[in-house]
């Protein structure tokens, strides 16, 4: 008889069955038979939960189990770690090559059904007047009320005749306006001399190589069609406000200028800006920075002067010259300018040219500042300022250009002193970036209205609408537009409104402290970034109620505003802001739109319909960032950050997610790859 021990060892070599007499064919075989006298010792999970009940019945004397084991079979060897890895490196490396290979064939078979044998070409009805435009207006000038695409499909049919929303632009206040309009609200017209969005912020990237031109641009035509409009290559020239007619021109078959006018019910300015030129003499030799051709040109001139500075018939100071490159202006276009120079300088120079252009190189910043990037918060500005000396980059601040020539640029600079010493500087390149002015439009538009004294850019009002242009007809956004801070002017407005309400007389009205919440209510309402300054009104009250008498007069109220007036500054001439500025004229459309019908029905048609119906514009600033060379600052809520490669693929990230549609983020990825791969293109084109 076995020992319970060696029935254990049984049970854990072998398969068990409950089953009182089980045989099998196999060579080894043991009986056990298990007296009950001395089972209770032993746990219940030694045997089966069967043959321990059976054993406990009071008149079974003993049981007779068979158990049978199969022959036992040798373990078998383990593989290593080696082979095991190897297995899995394998199977991945083939799931992923299926997988590829899948994609391909798959991309293939959706190349080939893009391709068409048979011409999809169907007769549409044209209308005669697109094809011949009646003439009129001031200048007897055809007159586009109709476009040969107006009944190319069912939704273009709709809105044939519905309001004329003209748009001037496409950068980025205008394409906001067009993704957040409803498709079918309006017969939407966009007219701009270029048929592309452009990235700006990206731009100074593809100056040296970067980024390709390609990646920063979309088809405007591609974002037109989604709100069914059409698209005109031409340029603004005038408005006729009485008739409600913009002025455009463009290039003829045959190469000839071609005025004609495109009527309007609602016109949006968005244009943009040209670089201040600040009275400065020789800009002609200096390159500019606001489109993808100036890329263009700035990217062939700086390989040029690479190439010229290596034959061997040039002389030292003419190749230092060509090497000598300067940046007019400190703000963020100049400065991430300079840094990619440097960058594709020190990264790739040295890999296509002689060493010897590297050490003779030389780049300079001129600011007329005390500091780069003045904007920012100080700490992030003394930051740059510390990237650029350690990397080489010459900084010239408190200095102003006084004449650019062909082979160098004058200008006076401010010693510690406080003296004014007259410097020179050899160029062989010169980028002027020195802030924004009117274009020629913008200022030809300021000359027919008395209520526009800015000079850099068209004034409106808080709604975004064009002051001195007749209410609710043209709007301006983006560069070319500046909102108006003048609380001071409007407090005729507010007093006669309150003074209405109490039935009091304006000008002898006293203000008591809850009149003055109403006040501050009403300010806060037509003036959004005067909230910031209205947040203590007690402390306010108190601080210009001079006389202590608990109420403030017409002067005192009007010194009190007047203050608040001096605190606001202008709205900064940035993408972020052109953006959100076309979303919010986007909504309000909309509203107007959806208000239109009610409108007719009650006959209302004069007044202020858009403050009834939507709100005044608010800026929010989201907060600053740029590139300073292989490092980038970011300013957001008061909260400042700054570092080296990691800040740059935050930098990276942040443009990314703001590009305008896959295909741009597309290529950028594919940019940026190339560039650690491949390095940049040293290339003239």
């Amino acid at each position: 008889m076995l020992s319970i021990q060696r029935a254990a060892n049984g049970f854990a070599r072998s398969t068990l069955r409950q089953t009182p007499q089980t045989r099998f064919n196999g060579p080894l075989t043991n009986a056990i038979r298990i007296q009950q006298r001395g089972f209770a010792s032993h746990t219940k999970s030694t045997l089966p939960q069967a043959i321990y009940r059976s054993l406990q019945k009071p008149n079974a004397r003993s049981v007779q189990v068979r158990f049978a084991t199969t022959t036992l079979q040798p373990p078998k060897k383990e593989r290593s770690r080696i082979v095991h890895y190897t297995y899995r490196a394998l199977a991945s490396i083939g799931l992923i090559v299926a997988f590829g290979g899948a994609c391909v064939i798959a991309f293939f078979i959706y190349d080939a059904s893009t391709y068409r044998d048979e011409a999809d070409s169907f007769d549409i009805p044209v209308s005669e007047y697109a094809l011949n435009p009646r003439r009129g207006g001031p200048k007897n000038l055809p007159i586009a009320e109709f476009f040969v695409d107006d009944d190319d499909s069912a939704g273009m049919k709709e809105q044939k005749h519905k309001e004329k929303l003209v748009i001037l632009g496409t950068g980025w206040a205008s394409v906001a306006l067009l993704k957040q309009l409803n498709a079918g609200d309006y017969h939407v017209t966009v007219v701009c001399p270029s048929n592309h969005f452009l990235f700006t912020p990206m731009l100074p990237s593809a100056t040296v190589g970067t980024l390709e031109f390609r990646s920063l641009v979309e088809p405007v035509r591609k974002i037109v069609k989604k709100v069914k409009g059409h698209f005109l290559k031409a340029s603004a020239v005038d408005v006729d406000f009485s008739e409600k007619l913009l002025e455009v021109q463009s290039t003829g078959p045959l190469g000839e200028n071609e005025n004609f006018y495109v009527p309007y019910d609602k016109l949006v300015i968005g244009v943009g800006s040209i670089t201040n030129p600040h009275g400065v003499k020789g800009l002609e030799n200096c390159h500019f920075l606001k489109d993808i051709s100036d890329a263009r040109r700035i990217r062939n001139q700086v390989i040029s002067n690479l190439e010229r500075a290596c034959l061997p018939t040039t002389p030292d100071e003419e190749r230092r010259r060509l090497l000598s490159f300067v940046v007019s202006g400190g703000g963020p276009t100049g400065v991430e300018f300079a840094a990619e120079l440097y960058d594709m300088l020190n990264e790739d120079l040295c890999k296509f040219y002689p060493r010897l252009l590297r050490n003779e190189i030389s780049v300079h910043v001129i600011q007329s500042r005390g500091h780069i990037l003045n904007t920012y918060d100080e700490a992030l500005s003394k930051y740059a300022e510390a990237r650029f000396v350690h990397d080489g980059i010459d900084l010239q601040t408190n200095a102003r250009v006084k004449e650019v020539r062909a082979d160098k640029i004058l200008f006076s600079q401010k010693d510690s002193e406080g003296n004014v010493v007259n410097k020179e500087l050899p160029m062989g390149f010169c980028l002027w970036s020195t802030g924004v002015s009117q274009n020629e439009f913008c200022q030809t538009l300021a000359k027919k209205m008395e209520s526009q004294t800015n000079r850099h850019a068209l004034e409106t009002d808080t709604h975004l609408r064009l002051v001195g242009a007749p209410l609710g007809d043209i709007y301006c956004i983006g560069d070319a537009s500046t909102v108006q801070n003048n609380l001071s002017d409007h407090v005729v407005t507010f007093l006669r409104t309150l003074a209405w309400e109490k039935g009091k007389d304006p000008s002898t009205m006293q203000v008591s402290y809850s009149d003055w919440r109403k006040v501050a209510k009403r300010v806060k309402t037509r003036f959004p970034q005067a909230s910031d300054h209205l947040r203590r009104l007690d402390k306010l009250f108190e601080q210009y109620d001079k006389d202590k008498s608990g109420t403030l007069d017409f002067g005192e109220l009007y010194t009190l505003l007047k203050q608040i007036d001096s605190k606001l500054t202008s709205l900064p001439a940035t993408a972020q802001r052109a953006n959100q500025q076309g979303e919010y004229l986007g909504r309000k459309f909309n509203k107007l739109a959806q208000a239109g019908p009610g409108l007719k029905i009650n006959s209302i048609a004069d007044g202020d319909i858009d403050e009834a119906v939507y709100k005044a514009f608010e800026y929010k600033h989201m907060g600053s960032l740029a590139y300073v060379g292989n490092s980038a600052i970011f300013e957001v809520k008061g909260m400042n950050f700054a570092g080296g490669l990691l800040a740059v693929y935050l930098w990276r990230s942040i443009y990314f997610a703001q590009s305008v549609s896959l295909r741009t983020r597309c290529l950028l990825a594919m940019d940026w790859s190339k560039r650690a791969l491949f390095g940049r293109d040293m290339m003239n084109y």
